[in-house]
């Protein structure tokens, strides 16, 4: 197949950012061109240059949870937006849109509906964010991560493949018994508040501890947790080898987080941010519930007892061999690349 342009949107937050980047990836080393088409106050002005790849901008805002004025302005911005959008897709001619969602993929989907380019969505969460449930009808194929997201989108164009992790996450062996356990705990780069404090608060027993603090609550944390087998590090740089080290992982339910449990086959206890839109993090950690691989707690119910309880009972008998071989069983590798052959087989149907 000829070197094409493939357009990557979606924005404001890393889940919206990073799986594009690795679809990028793909579809570079297949010879293509990637182009990134986000806002400047998103995420993706950071983390898509330090990627390598080139990005076009547009002026775009979200409408949930903002205020009258802000949505206002959102949606008065819309349509030269999308007109800047298709611009950008007919100066570049694009082959094909991928979007992760997000208030920044709304303009482009809508500007590459108005062109006829086609569209390939991918929606990482169990509840599906609004961009991609109002964009779904003008996309060629939805790829999903979870059941509980296949009523969302016409049943004919959508398929589960999952979210791309990195390769690292899948070829992690599972942890040999007959050691003390080692706990995990990490709230995301930026870590969490309710882990952070349910971690140092929780009564000594025979298991260390790893705890990822986040970067402005680490010396709070660390000087509180100067004891024992518990380790605290303010970033954990190579994830896959701390995964590596732990038979059980405490931490939020993020999609790319939840992704990477089950590509790593890795036991949880999912405390979901209470405040994630949607409240699509409970949503993805009933969904890791129901397949068997993870407990999940509120994060208003979590605190030291609770965890201490909580870890207790995925210590008894056989039960995190049981939650491994479930959260593995809901692991999805290639979905980067099903991505990255869709966009080409629609681009070459076009032409």
């Amino acid at each position: 197949m000829s070197k094409r342009v493939f357009v990557m949107a979606g924005g404001g937050t890393g889940g919206h950012v990073i799986p594009g980047i690795a679809v990028a990836r793909e579809l570079a080393v297949r010879g293509h061109q990637p182009l990134f088409i986000g806002t400047r106050a998103g995420m993706e002005s950071r983390l898509v240059p330090a990627a390598g790849f080139p990005i076009e901008w547009v002026e775009a805002g979200g409408l949930k949870g903002l205020s009258l004025v802000e949505r206002a302005r959102t949606v008065v911005e819309l349509p030269a937006s999308v007109w800047n959008a298709r611009r950008i897709l007919r100066d570049h001619q694009a082959a094909g849109v991928f979007s992760m969602g997000g208030y920044a993929a709304a303009p482009v989907v809508l500007a590459a509906a108005l062109s006829g380019t086609p569209v390939v969505l991918m929606e990482p969460n169990a509840m599906p964010g609004m961009t991609n449930r109002r964009m779904a009808r003008f996309a060629r194929r939805a790829l999903v991560s979870f059941d509980e997201a296949l009523p969302y989108f016409p049943f004919d164009r959508v398929e589960i493949a999952g979210l791309p992790v990195r390769a690292e996450f899948f070829a992690l062996p599972p942890k040999p018994r007959g050691t003390p356990p080692v706990v995990l705990v990490t709230g995301g780069s930026r870590g969490s508040r309710t882990l952070n404090y349910a971690t140092r608060d929780l009564p000594p027993f025979d298991c260390g501890i790893i705890l990822q603090t986040g970067r402005d609550m680490y010396d709070e944390i660390s000087i509180a947790m100067r004891h024992g087998n518990r380790e605290v590090v303010p970033f954990i740089d190579d994830m896959p080898s701390a995964f590596a080290q732990a038979d059980l992982v405490v931490c939020r339910a993020g999609a790319g987080a939840v992704a990477e449990l089950a590509a790593a086959g890795k036991p949880s206890i999912l405390v979901p941010y209470p405040y994630a839109a949607d409240d699509h993090q409970m949503a993805n950690a009933r969904a890791m519930e129901r397949a068997g691989g993870a407990r999940v707690v509120p994060d208003k119910e979590f605190d030291g007892l609770r965890m201490l309880r909580e870890i207790e009972a995925c210590l008894q008998g056989e039960r995190l061999e049981t939650m491994a071989a479930a959260a593995r069983a809901q692991g999805k590798p290639g979905a980067a690349a099903r991505a990255a052959t869709l966009l080409e087989e629609y681009a070459e149907a076009k032409t």
